[in-house]
């Protein structure tokens, strides 16, 4: 096929704007390094939340257009991994959140924090479906990087730039940093709901996410740190924090451990439109830091905006 787009980057930002390019009628192909179970995407507790992303105003309007399509897709979790559940923030009050907390549904604050149902996503079945929907789209998936832009240019006349930390090396953007995440995952002691307590200033996080596969626990936000190794010392301690929350967590066996490097980006997230070598067009979508499952559909409709 010949493309009329050439998105650069599989994870769930470059596939979802794909597809919603394919959904505008163009050719797409997708170049990825990695397949999509290999990508920082994959690893993400994946729960839907505006989490270290800036720039806050529009990063809510991307989550809340985001919410709206998850909230569709929990009509059929099986096929593509998005289901509502509901959970805690503890210590959270919707008065220390941005504006697009005022327009969430069913947010109720209690003692411990803040209550809601939100979206929690099996990122191996989304990403699989997401790929399953681009294809039948008529969209091409191909294993393979780009050194360059002017590559890519020579590739499609439009070029989509979702390589997420790739972005440091190609851009090149300095500015593109690694926010370290260690998660555990333990066989699920009978917990259905999810819990998070986090503060942005710190590097570890306490939350546990229950998924088909295991709870999931966290975990840390270690910035400028590539190791993707797991450490059992930061392991023993998340487990120890959650099992704080709740105690038959301690008892839980493990069942394997997750590490992701998130794309932060000093300036924010960037989406915006540029031009390639010899004309074309080139637009940033990159940047997401610990948020790019949350922000996926909005951001992937801008840049399909800027493509045209």
């Amino acid at each position: 096929m010949t493309a009329d787009v050439i998105v650069v980057g599989g994870g769930v930002i470059g596939l979802t704007t794909a597809l919603e390019l394919t959904r505008r009628g163009h050719r797409v192909r997708v170049r990825s390094r990695d397949a999509a179970r290999d990508t920082t995407s994959a690893v993400a507790g994946a729960l839907w939340w505006p989490y270290r992303i800036e720039p806050e105003a529009l990063a809510g309007d991307w989550a809340l257009e985001t919410l709206a399509v998850y909230e569709e897709l929990a009509t059929a979790p099986e096929e593509t991994g998005v289901r509502m559940v509901a959970g805690l923030h503890g210590g959270e009050r919707l008065s220390g959140l941005g504006p697009w907390a005022r327009r969430l549904t069913g947010a109720r604050e209690v003692p411990e924090g803040l209550r809601v149902t939100l979206p929690l996503i099996d990122m191996p079945v989304h990403l699989a479906w997401l790929q399953e929907r681009l294809v039948r789209s008529g969209g091409v998936l191909e294993r393979g990087t780009v050194q360059d832009f002017a590559e890519a240019a020579a590739l499609a006349p439009v070029v989509v730039n979702c390589t997420g930390l790739g972005a440091r090396a190609l851009v090149p953007d300095l500015g593109v940093r690694p926010v370290r995440g260690q998660l555990v995952v333990v066989e699920n002691p009978g917990i259905e709901e999810w819990f998070t307590r986090a503060d942005p200033a710190s590097s570890t996080t306490t939350y546990f996410f229950p998924q088909p596969d295991g709870l999931v626990l966290g975990g840390t936000a270690e910035v400028d740190e590539y190791g993707t190794g797991a450490d059992p010392r930061t392991a023993e301690e998340i487990v120890a924090r959650c099992a704080r929350v709740r105690p038959e967590i301690a008892g839980a066996r493990v069942t394997g451990h997750r590490v992701g490097l998130r794309p932060s980006r000093d300036a924010g997230v960037r989406l915006e439109a540029g031009t390639l070598p010899g004309g074309g067009r080139l637009v940033h979508n990159y940047g997401h830091g610990g948020a790019g499952v949350t922000v996926a559909w909005g951001c992937a409709r801008a840049a399909a905006a800027l493509v045209g």
